[in-house]
């Protein structure tokens, strides 16, 4: 048997690439060859992805201070994971963060780094962000806009969160009080105009300009295209031969439920594989909304027990997807 282990991390117990190791060690008691391509949706493990860091530069983080960023270099291409200058963790979470002062302007450092070094392919995973400032401290940092030309530059998202929305939908997660997504949502509705008065782009009308509190409308505004983390990452990795050349694709992450089937791995694994005819089976710490109904889905909780489940996740991985080999 041939299992291609594709899943995305368990956040806070596994990371993608841990959940691979567990599930390659599950075939192996049945003496099954496993390959293992951790994934990522655009967030949090996007740097990953593509090997990890090989470069760090201290930029500007999220609330002012001096922050080491990890990104990725090679050849004509740049990785950076917004999150490593500009993410919510880098302030101790929501209780730590100020929502109105968090600030883009450690990416937008970011991607000059990428411009100065040579990169003409620039990939920005959004997730995980302290921020709603519509990436205009990103903007800032790029100045002028023309350094971009002959570049292309990817808004990597795993919503379809409109730019206006990103106060409503992301604000609160990030420390902001009512009155703090008010004054947000008024402040992205102000951008907007000025994205369109200065660069034309309408990000009001584009898909997932939201992510990331706006940023990627932002660079948007700039040239970039938005695309869907999961779809990039899965051609970048020609992931379809990689499930044409398996017998079963294991999938999964921390939690499974509806949303899971919009623009995250989980379910670009499962329309991925479908299209192949190959099997998926999806792990998760837990299963929610009927998912079980659309999918061969194993929830850890539901097997072993929420304590175990968490202290103990690869193991129960392991064991999980050992049984439904037997």
């Amino acid at each position: 048997m041939r299992i291609l282990a594709a899943p995305d991390k368990f956040r806070g117990t596994a990371t993608a690439a841990e959940v691979a190791g567990a599930v390659d060690a599950a075939g192996r008691t049945v003496g099954a060859t496993t390959r293992s391509v951790p994934m990522s949706d655009g967030g949090e493990g996007f740097l990953e992805v593509f090997g990890g860091a090989n470069r760090t530069t201290t930029v500007t983080g999220p609330l002012g201070g001096a922050v080491e960023a990890g990104w990725r270099h090679a050849g004509r291409l740049a990785v950076i994971e917004m999150a490593q200058a500009s993410g919510l963790a880098l302030v101790g979470g929501a209780e730590g963060n100020d929502p109105i002062a968090a600030s883009t302007a450690g990416t937008g450092e970011l991607i000059v780094a990428a411009l100065d070094a040579g990169a003409k392919r620039i990939f920005v995973g959004h997730g995980g962000s302290a921020t709603t400032d519509g990436g205009l401290a990103a903007l800032r940092a790029l100045f002028p806009a023309a350094r971009l030309k002959g570049v292309e530059l990817v808004a990597a998202v795993d919503v379809h969160t409109a730019f206006l929305e990103a106060a409503d939908v992301f604000g609160a997660q990030k420390g902001a009080t009512a009155s703090q997504v008010e004054l947000l949502r008024r402040r992205l509705e102000r951008l907007a105009q000025v994205y369109l008065e200065d660069h034309g782009v309408d990000v009001t009308t584009l898909p997932g300009a939201g992510a990331a509190g706006g940023l990627a409308g932002g660079l948007a505004a700039v040239g970039a295209t938005i695309e869907s983390g999961f779809e990039l990452i899965a051609d970048e990795l020609d992931l379809a031969s990689a499930i044409e050349e398996s017998d079963l694709v294991v999938t999964g992450e921390g939690f499974v439920d509806e949303a899971s089937f919009h623009g995250k791995v989980v379910g670009g694994m499962v329309d991925l594989a479908a299209e192949f005819g190959v099997p998926v089976l999806v792990v998760a710490g837990e299963v929610f909304d009927g998912v079980g109904d659309r999918c061969d889905a194993v929830s850890l909780v539901a097997e072993f027990g929420r304590e175990r489940a968490m202290a103990d996740t690869l193991a129960c991985i392991t064991e999980a997807v050992a049984a439904r080999l037997t």
